[in-house]
């Protein structure tokens, strides 16, 4: 199942600053970014691939099914970083104006890892 981790923040009066280094569970093949999203986006769940969101502004809504448990997570702090494991069926929704979505992902794009089929 899906699961939350801190990412590292370091911060003073000149702002935040946040490292995304040593802290996933995978070597990051891959990296994308979802915004001016106006309806749901995902919808899917995957053969192999790992991947990491982070809100890098504003919030969305992700929600999980592993075929056992049903979860939602909220991302709306940038030092937070959610883990969805392949057999995570995941969408992602509800998101605010302005905000920014950071996908990382484990495998390179491949159609043939896509389950479109949810349990």
């Amino acid at each position: 199942m899906a699961y939350l981790i801190d990412l590292p923040t370091f911060g003073d009066e000149r702002g935040k600053l946040t490292i995304i280094e040593k802290v996933l569970p995978f070597e990051i093949r891959r990296f994308y970014y979802v915004y001016d999203v106006r309806g749901k986006r995902g919808g899917h769940r995957h053969h192999k691939t790992v991947q990491a969101l982070v809100s890098l502004g504003g919030s969305c809504e992700i929600y999980i099914n592993d075929g056992i448990e049903e979860q939602t997570f909220i991302l709306d702090e940038s030092d937070k970083c959610l883990i969805v494991e392949p057999e995570d069926w995941h969408t992602m929704d509800n998101f605010t104006p302005g905000s920014t979505l950071l996908v990382f992902a484990s495998e390179y794009y491949d159609v043939n890892d896509y389950i479109d089929e949810p349990y």
